[in-house]
């Protein structure tokens, strides 16, 4: 019997406070950039973004179920549009630019609860994986402009370190999946199809606190 996996309250409340982390240290390099969303002519919201852990997926239906029916509906619906689009698209071998499901008129139906890289896309950022390697992220168009710029050297541009929060999630969802992350099928999903899938389900047994 395929079971739903739900973020327990103390998870939950664990992934929003590593969410605020992640604002406020975000706030603090966008403000040394000076980068702000104020005027820009791009949306940053029709980027194409994969997720990849069932703690976010699980977050993102908690958050779809405080919509009214009628809310939930309408997002529903144009999630199966835009996987329909973004497939043909990706047919075509070219990268998706289309307008998140969950965008209303230019705000975000679930702000409270989008996910991760929702928050932090924009300024520049790296992490370092398990293995000892690097990967850095230039920021959005933007904030590319502002640093060509401001700053004669790569070396003097401030970053958000992402490796320490990333941790932490790898945790949660550990704790989430019972320490047997490793035994469950890998989540690679658009918000979009983790919307018209519904919420995670699982063949086998888990356990939260």
């Amino acid at each position: 019997m395929m079971k739903e996996i739900t973020l327990s309250p103390a998870l939950s409340g664990e992934l929003g406070a590593i969410y605020t982390a992640m604002e406020l240290e975000y706030d603090v390099v966008a403000g040394q950039i000076n980068l702000t969303c104020s005027g820009c002519p791009d949306n940053c919201c029709d980027s194409y973004f994969l997720h990849y852990t069932y703690s976010e997926w699980a977050y993102l239906w908690e958050g779809m179920r405080t919509l009214d029916h009628a809310t939930r509906d309408r997002i529903i619906a144009r999630s199966t549009q835009y996987i329909e689009k973004s497939r043909s698209i990706l047919k075509r071998r070219e990268r998706p630019r289309l307008m998140c499901p969950l965008n209303d008129d230019g705000l975000c139906s679930l702000y409270s609860h989008r996910l991760m890289i929702c928050r932090l896309h924009g300024i520049p950022a790296a992490m370092t994986r398990p293995d000892g390697q690097t990967l850095k992220f230039p920021g959005c168009f933007r904030c590319q402009e502002i640093i060509q710029k401001k700053y004669a050297q790569e070396a003097d541009v401030p970053f958000m370190d992402r490796t320490a929060m990333l941790s932490k999630i790898a945790a949660l969802e550990s704790e989430l999946l019972g320490g047997r992350r490793h035994l469950f099928p890998k989540v690679r999903r658009t918000i979009a199809e983790m919307i018209v899938d519904g919420p995670p389900l699982i063949d086998k047994p888990f356990c939260q606190r």
